[in-house]
């Protein structure tokens, strides 16, 4: 699968931004999705997953309240919706896929073989 993710720029605290994730290859129902975020100097954090279905979704506790991950599987998107955004999420975000249809619950990067390139989020407070 080939992901591309895109949307994200340059907002002030308290802004919104939607990051979108569109995938190519095989049937983009398949797979587990995600995104993760780097800030600079730091290590690859967990955001968000969501299972095959949309149905259930896990959401880090730094953004929980605030972001909302969701996908549509004709569209073969998974989004990411971001509120109230805060200097600190300020970050690389990369979509990624799993084969594993459990992949959801767990929030380590080793669970997924798919990257997308990565959308740039800075915000300015």
């Amino acid at each position: 699968v080939q992901l591309q993710a895109f949307g994200g720029g340059l907002v002030q605290a308290g802004d919104s931004l939607r990051l979108s994730c569109a995938a190519s290859g095989r049937s983009f129902s398949t797979w587990v999705m995600a995104w993760f975020r780097q800030a600079p100097g730091k290590e690859c954090e967990f955001v968000a997953s969501i299972s095959l279905s949309g149905v259930t979704t896990n959401v880090a506790d730094s953004v929980k309240g605030r972001f909302t991950i969701s996908r549509d599987n004709a569209k073969n998107t998974v989004y990411l919706q971001m509120n109230g955004l805060k200097p600190e999420d300020t970050a690389v975000y990369y979509c990624a896929a799993s084969s594993n249809v459990g992949a959801y619950h767990f929030t380590t990067s080793n669970w997924y073989a798919y990257w997308g390139q990565g959308t740039l989020v800075t915000v300015s407070s």
